[in-house]
């Protein structure tokens, strides 16, 4: 099967939003996605882009994608983090996701990169082996910390 990585364009966005949503749902999490087109457009687009994104294409279709943004660790400078690298149900299996991983890597070499990070879920075991075998290290003594839009609200109340 022949596929090709590339920079995404604003055009993509709706695709990427359905390949957002369709990890939503393989994370047990088909409520949580807020993020719209309109979103990734402005966000993605814009005079100072929040995130840059790499898709996997076949036949004019985006069954893949991968999306980093720029990070800055008090411990060695420069980092990228990998918010989320994702490939269609359909495709899992077909060398899309090791492409779209090389191709970050390859993007935070070029950018001078200290480090790459991202999350894993602890149950997601074929995404742990996969990512062991690249060479990453699973940091399983770490805890992931969010504060969700309630909880700022929230905390901002009472400051």
């Amino acid at each position: 099967m022949k596929f090709i990585i590339r920079n995404a364009n604003k055009n993509d966005m709706s695709q990427v939003l359905n390949l957002i949503k369709e990890l939503a749902v393989f994370e047990k999490e088909p409520d949580a996605v807020e993020v719209t087109v309109t979103d990734l457009e402005r966000d993605g687009f814009g005079s100072h882009p929040a995130f840059h994104c790499f898709v996997a294409e076949v036949n004019e279709k985006i069954e893949g994608l991968a999306l980093v943004y720029n990070r800055y660790s008090t411990w060695k400078g420069r980092a990228l983090h990998l918010e989320d690298l994702i490939v269609s149900d359909a495709m899992r299996g077909s060398g899309i996701g090791s492409a779209l991983l090389d191709q970050v890597v390859k993007y935070g070499y070029h950018l001078g990169v200290k480090r790459i990070t991202w999350e894993v879920l602890n149950w997601n075991e074929p995404a742990i082996i996969f990512y062991e075998k690249k060479g990453a290290n699973i940091m399983r003594d770490w805890n992931v910390v969010h504060l969700n839009e309630k909880a700022i609200k929230n905390y901002i109340s009472k400051l």
